[in-house]
């Protein structure tokens, strides 16, 4: 399972540990992925994500998980986002 946010698309970075001598070595920054259960309104079911702390702070401050996906440019979004996003669009649409 690759340790990717499914809404952001946040991934691995890569970086150096440094020590007090300045001595450097390669490290991994993992991003902080929960698995959480957004309810979208629009569709009127649960949608099961794997999301970091962070985006999960942003979608719960934009008011949910539809008001998210409307406001968040498509360039940002992920490919299972961008999905979710066109179920929603159309379902306020219609």
């Amino acid at each position: 399972m690759a340790r990717r946010c499914e809404l952001t698309g946040t991934g691995v970075l890569v970086g150096n540990t440094v020590s007090h001598a300045l001595n450097r070595h390669r490290r991994r920054f993992l991003p902080n992925l929960i698995n959480v259960t957004l309810i979208s309104d629009a569709l009127q079911r649960p949608i099961k994500l794997r999301i970091t702390a962070a985006a999960l702070r942003t979608v719960e401050h934009r008011g949910g998980l539809d008001a998210f996906l409307i406001k968040q440019d498509d360039a940002d979004l992920s490919p299972l986002a961008l999905g979710i996003k066109k179920e929603v669009r159309a379902a306020l649409a219609g």
